[in-house]
């Protein structure tokens, strides 16, 4: 595997159609918002689905969710002590190497290297913290969100009735968004990809993740072809500190609808615009 080039950083312009991106499990499974009424989608969420995107292809993950684990573990720490090498070095307790245990596992799973792991587990008295090279934002929306609630019914009991005359039609509530445009930022970093070996063709499988983040991705709360990647925008620099910051990157990024004060139904109503930086110009992928 060949060494990263140079730092990366990239931009997903992510469209919501009557879905709910990311429930908040302490509001109802409401989608998230912050204070102003933006739609929020966390970066624990991206990396879920960036994670499952890796499985799909073929890739070892070690943050499997239950759903989804292709292997026979039930916990991380099987999903650990499975690997024999790092196991036995482990199992050195206090004359344990923590970089060659941080090397091991970073070899062995794509998302460890990718993101970094926290490896600490009950009754180990080796425990390890691997930082990740690739960092990803909270997903925002660009314009406030609106929240659509309804009230659902269920056709049959739960359980058997036990004579308190409960009906079939319990009360629930679905929460949705009717439209949203979201702005997913995060880069790359060389000096932590080195210490993990997050490779250059590591980073063509993150590239490809992301344009294809919600494939496998349907529920009940997301139905298939209620949550798509618009536009993505991904600049491969050839230096480990660009002249141009990542901040300044991702600010050039201008979403505007295209009608001023229009109520926006669709990223069709919306001007995605990129504005002129002294460095390399991104490679572009158009969805729509």
């Amino acid at each position: 595997m060949s060494e990263l080039k140079g730092k990366i950083d990239f931009a997903v312009v992510i469209s919501v159609s009557n879905a709910n991106p990311n429930g908040d499990p302490l509001n109802g499974n409401r989608p998230r918002e912050n204070m102003d009424g933006y739609g929020i989608i966390s970066d624990v969420c991206i990396k879920r689905k960036i994670r499952n995107r890796f499985q799909d292809m073929g890739q070892r993950v070690f943050v499997q969710s239950d759903d989804r684990a292709d292997d026979s573990f039930n916990s991380l720490k099987e999903r650990a002590d499975g690997c024999k090498e790092l196991k036995e070095e482990i199992s050195k307790k206090k004359k344990a190497d923590r970089d060659l245990c941080a090397k091991i596992a970073c070899r062995e799973w794509i998302d460890v290297r990718t993101f970094g792991q926290v490896f600490a587990f009950k009754g180990e008295e080796v425990s390890l913290g691997i930082r990740g090279p690739v960092s990803i934002h909270q997903t925002v929306s660009v314009d406030p969100v609106d929240v659509v609630s309804m009230q659902i019914t269920k056709s049959v009991n739960s359980e058997a009735k036990d004579g308190s005359g409960k009906a079939s039609d319990t009360m629930g509530t679905k929460h949705r968004i009717g439209f949203g445009l979201y702005l997913l930022k995060g880069s790359v970093n060389v000096q932590l990809a080195e210490k993990t070996g997050f490779s250059q063709e590591d980073a063509e499988l993150l590239k490809e993740a992301l344009k294809t983040l919600f494939e496998n991705d349907a529920s009940s709360a997301r139905p298939e072809g209620s949550m798509e990647v618009v536009k993505m925008f991904w600049w491969q620099h050839q230096e480990k500190t660009p002249a141009v910051s990542t901040a300044k990157i991702h600010r050039s990024i201008k979403i505007t609808p295209k009608q001023a004060g229009m109520r926006c139904q669709s990223a069709d109503d919306y001007t995605i615009e990129l504005l002129p930086l002294d460095c390399a110009a991104p490679e572009v992928f158009d969805f729509v």
